[in-house]
C-alpha cells in the first residue's frame, strides 16, 4: 500500500509540474517573443522570421527608442505618478480601513454602507468627464492622484484585515493614553503590513498601467505617460520608423528601424519596470492574500 501510495504521488508530482512548468513557459514565452525581436536583424523580425531565438543581434533599437521626444519626461511622469499615487492610496485606505472598526465613529454602518454602495454604481465615462473637468483636473498632475485615493475595495480589505487582529491590543494601548492616530500608527499600521504590501502591489501594477486618464484628460506633452506612449506609438509606428530611417543615414539596413521593431522596443521599455519590480514583492502579496483564511 505504502508503495502504491508513494507511486501515486509520484506520478501526481510529475503531471502537477509539467502543467505548471508548461503553464509557465506559456506566459513567459510572449515576453521573450517581443526581447528576441527587439535585439535581432530588423529585417528578420520585420518578416517574422524571429521566433526562438535572436540573430544579428544589435542594441540600436533600444538606443533609437530612448531618443524618441517625450519618452524620458512620460518615463518620469509615470514612476512619479506610481509613487506618490500608490503611498496615498495606501495611507488612505489603511486609515478609513482603521476608522469603520471603531464604534464610536459617527454614523459608521451609513457611511460604511454608502462606500460599499460605490462599488456597485458607475456613472460611466460622460459624468466622470464632466466631474474630473469641473474639478479643475485637465492638464494637471493632479488627475492621476487625486481620483483614485479612496478605492472602496482596498478599505474593505482594511478593514477585515484589522477585525482578524487581537482588539486587546489596541485596547491596552488607549488604556495607556494613546490617541487614535498614535493607535493607528503604532499599533495598527504594523500588524497590517502584510495587506498594505499587497494592496501596494494592486495600486502600483494599475497606477503604472493606466493610460485612458491620460487619453481623456491630458493635452499637455510634458504630463503624458509611459503607457499612453505606447499607446500612441503602437498606432503611429510607421510614421516614427520613416522619421527614424531619415534621421540615420548610411546605417546597414539590418539595423533601420521598422514599425514592428518600433512596437516591439517602446513595449520593452515600458512593461520591463514592473515586470522587475513585481516578483520582489509577490512574496508579501502571498502572504497578504492567505492570512487570516485559516482560523484556529
Amino acid at each position: 500500500m505504502a508503495m502504491r501510495a508513494k507511486k501515486r504521488f509520484s506520478l501526481f508530482s510529475i503531471v502537477n509540474y509539467s502543467l505548471f512548468g508548461l503553464f509557465t513557459l506559456l506566459c513567459v514565452f510572449p515576453f521573450y517573443y517581443l526581447f528576441i525581436n527587439t535585439i535581432s536583424n530588423n529585417d528578420l523580425s520585420s518578416r517574422g522570421l524571429i521566433w526562438f531565438y535572436p540573430e544579428g543581434i544589435h542594441f540600436q533599437n533600444y538606443l533609437r527608442a530612448f531618443s524618441v521626444p517625450g519618452l524620458k519626461t512620460a518615463a518620469f511622469v509615470s514612476v512619479s505618478r506610481t509613487v506618490i499615487g500608490t503611498f496615498l492610496t495606501v495611507a488612505v485606505s489603511a486609515f478609513l480601513g482603521y476608522v469603520f472598526t471603531r464604534n464610536e465613529m459617527w454614523g459608521r454602518r451609513f457611511w460604511y454602507r454608502f462606500l460599499i454602495l460605490t462599488m456597485y454604481f458607475n456613472a460611466g465615462i460622460i459624468p466622470w468627464f464632466i466631474t474630473m473637468k469641473n474639478l479643475g483636473l485637465m492638464n494637471s498632475f493632479l488627475a492621476y492622484i487625486i481620483p483614485g485615493i479612496v478605492v472602496p475595495f482596498n478599505v474593505v480589505l482594511v478593514k477585515t484585515f484589522i477585525e482578524s487582529t487581537p482588539i486587546a491590543l489596541q485596547e491596552s494601548a488607549q488604556i495607556d493614553g494613546a490617541g487614535y492616530f498614535t493607535i493607528f500608527y503604532k499599533i495598527v499600521v504594523p500588524l497590517i503590513t502584510p495587506i498594505l504590501a499587497t494592496l501596494s502591489i494592486f495600486t502600483a501594477v494599475g497606477q503604472w498601467n493606466s493610460f485612458t486618464d491620460t487619453l481623456f484628460l491630458i493635452n499637455d506633452s510634458k504630463l503624458f505617460t509611459l503607457q499612453f506612449i505606447l499607446y500612441r506609438y503602437l498606432n503611429e509606428a510607421n510614421a516614427l520608423a520613416d522619421m527614424m530611417k531619415n534621421s540615420s543615414t548610411g546605417i546597414d539596413i539590418s539595423l533601420m528601424p521598422t514599425p514592428m521593431t518600433i512596437q516591439t522596443t517602446v513595449t520593452m521599455i515600458v512593461v520591463a519596470p514592473i515586470l522587475l519590480v513585481y516578483p520582489f514583492f509577490q512574496r508579501f502579496f502571498v502572504k497578504g492574500i492567505m492570512i487570516g483564511a485559516v482560523k484556529g
